[in-house]
């Protein structure tokens, strides 16, 4: 994959897929921005690097990218896991705004400069739960079922500008968000046997497929929601 002379908009990019994401894409020559509320020592010097939280005031994001933005990507999330009986409405709450309504308020952000590149891809990222009943996963399953849900929608309504849209929906990786469920071997282990393959995911898998999708590779793809969970989502083998 080539990125050169594309500009991409990591929202998120400091840690797990999204710093992932943005060494890959850098490395392929993209010129990178990453809208964060921390920077990472590990970004390249070339990363440009815009303080906010999705949450907040965001009105700094609209000069800060360029006139054109080739690619979005929407790496903030949440790992939400509690009985249903002890989840409260602020749980629900903050997964909703965390997961689906930041990437609505940085989309309105960005979509100028979307609107002026052509053939410009955005990916948001779901959850293996979103579609597959896991227990306790009910306050992230409910987001991530409406990031899904408002992609799908997007795809259609901008299909006809040429911008794309898409979903990557992983199963447990292995990142900072999930350091609590992966702290111990033996939790490492557990975790690995619930997957068909025997393993669980690392960021570099999710920001392959990103970037495939983000790539003129996948130019005539839109409105997918793609599982890379490894088999948990469609396959059954004890």
């Amino acid at each position: 994959m080539n990125f050169a002379g594309k500009n991409i908009l990591v929202v998120g990019g400091s840690s797990g897929i999204g710093l992932s994401l943005v060494k890959l894409l850098h490395e392929e020559g993209a010129a990178v921005y990453v809208v964060s509320r921390s920077a990472a020592e590990a970004w390249p010097p070339e990363v440009r690097f815009l303080q906010a939280d999705v949450l907040g005031d965001l009105n700094a994001v609209e000069p800060f990218l360029p006139q054109q933005l080739h690619g979005f990507v929407y790496s903030v999330g949440s790992i939400t896991l509690k009985p249903f009986a002890r989840l409260t409405d602020d749980d629900f709450l903050t997964d909703y705004q965390l997961n689906t309504l930041g990437a609505a308020r940085m989309l309105r952000q960005s979509f100028k400069p979307l609107k002026n590149a052509a053939g410009a891809s955005v990916v948001l990222i779901s959850s293996v739960a979103a579609k597959t009943g896991l227990p306790f996963h009910a306050s992230i399953a409910a987001a991530k079922g409406a990031v899904e849900g408002m992609a799908i929608s997007l795809a259609a309504e901008l299909a006809g500008q040429q911008i794309r849209v898409n979903v990557v929906a992983p199963s447990l990786t292995d990142t900072s968000l999930a350091q609590n469920l992966l702290s111990t071997p033996e939790k490492r282990e557990a975790s690995a046997k619930r997957h068909p393959l025997g393993k669980v995911g690392k960021p570099e898998d999710i920001g392959q497929l990103i970037a495939f999708l983000l790539s003129e590779n996948s130019s005539w793809m839109t409105g997918q929601v793609i599982g890379l969970d490894g088999g948990l989502g469609n396959l059954k083998t004890s």
